[in-house]
């Protein structure tokens, strides 16, 4: 597949995967990416998971025939970019590694050689002359590794952005882009939402025409809708209107609250409302609706004196990714001790700008008519 007249993709379909990184399920496979860019010197960007080394030689062959690569540019070590670094050096011994000095060292960690001789170490700011084609390496460290490097190709304008910009799906799934994006996305680089916005800052000088990801499709039309995502995405803003409910229930009666809640919201105007049953979604898209919405209410019961664990788990993926700047309401239910509210409030203490509700529910066993009043009052708070 060309990408432009020069750069041409050389990456693998993963249809054979169930679970990314052992957690995330990815019903429509993966796309690990790798490029060349064919000038006087050729250089290739990255390689792909172990267990498609063989495929991915074999597109290099297609492109080059008997020609051969210059340099391999390792942009991230994660070992579904840099398994086949070995398997690269073996074929292409004259060649050149080029990758941060991180790297080096977690080439050595992973596959038992930094390459002393053939090292071209880079860091921010350093270039590299293919010819027509000019390299400039932006270090990225922590985005959402320690050893990150993106490179621009000032020739054709693009960014080769390593994991930055990836998604879930083999490139071959017909799917929305920003839904798989966005749950790998807070799944995977969340976290690092302040690295993310200084990476963004320091590219923001330059001409990007395409965006070359490690995962998911060429970003080559409609440039600034990714990028006013990933700002958005990476400074913890509002992506859309609404309220996302998260629950859990044992015997139901606080799934009967939630379902009075989300109808009372939609009644009241809310301009989108989003469920999720915790013990029975994909924590990893609670997760992703989370960060997407700018208020959230917490429902579970009171569980062994504290909540129930699938919530306590939520709320651990949301706090570790840096979860703030929202507005925040709760439903608890207890039948000789209210005690949830207290736990989750603990749990969140240490995020940043959160909103609480001044109604609240609170259930003893089964919904009265009290706690539909309360169920009305929070829903007429959440969408002043």
């Amino acid at each position: 597949m060309f990408i432009t007249n020069d750069i041409k993709y050389i990456g693998v379909n993963d249809r054979e995967i169930d679970l990314f990184e052992g957690q995330y399920v990815v019903e429509n496979g993966m796309a690990y990416n790798s490029y060349i860019i064919d000038d006087e010197k050729i250089a290739v960007f990255d390689t792909v998971d172990a267990r498609f080394g063989g495929e991915w030689l074999a597109n290099i062959k297609a492109v080059l025939g008997e020609r051969k690569p210059d340099y391999l540019i390792i942009q991230h070590m994660e070992p579904d970019h840099s398994a086949n670094i070995n398997l690269f050096a073996e074929n292409y011994p004259d060649a050149k590694i080029v990758a941060s000095k991180k790297a080096f060292t977690m080439m050595l960690q992973f596959y038992g050689s930094d390459y002393a001789d053939r090292q071209i170490v880079v860091g921010d700011g350093d270039t590299l002359s293919l010819g027509s084609h000019e390299l400039t390496f932006v270090t990225a460290p922590m985005v959402h590794w320690p050893e990150v490097i993106v490179t621009y190709d000032s020739k054709d304008k693009v960014l080769f952005s390593a994991d930055g910009f990836g998604k879930f799906g083999a490139l071959d799934a017909d799917e929305d882009w920003a839904c798989e994006a966005r749950r790998y996305y807070f799944g995977i680089v969340g976290k690092y939402g302040v690295q993310v916005q200084a990476l963004l800052k320091k590219v923001a000088a330059l001409d990007i025409q395409i965006i070359c990801p490690l995962h998911g499709p060429v970003l080559a039309e409609n440039l600034g809708y990714y990028l006013d995502l990933y700002n958005t995405w990476s400074s913890y803003g509002v992506e859309s209107e609404g309220v996302m409910i998260a629950y859990t229930t044992v015997y139901g009666n606080t799934r009967k609250a939630v379902e009075l809640l989300a109808k009372k919201l939609e009644e009241n105007g809310c301009p989108k409302v989003v469920v999720n049953d915790l013990a029975r979604c994909d924590m990893a898209e609670a997760v992703e609706d989370a960060f997407r919405y700018g208020k959230i209410v917490f429902a579970t019961t009171t569980y062994n004196g504290e909540m129930f664990p699938f919530m306590r788990e939520f709320i651990a993926h949301l706090t570790e990714r840096n979860f703030q700047n929202k507005t925040v309401g709760f439903i608890e239910n207890g039948t000789w001790g209210l005690m949830a509210e207290k736990f989750m409030r603990r749990m969140l203490e240490n995020s940043k700008n959160l909103t609480y509700t001044e109604s609240g529910v609170h259930i003893k066993s089964a919904m009265n008519e009290e706690n539909i009043a309360q169920i009305e009052a929070l829903a007429a708070e959440l969408c002043k």
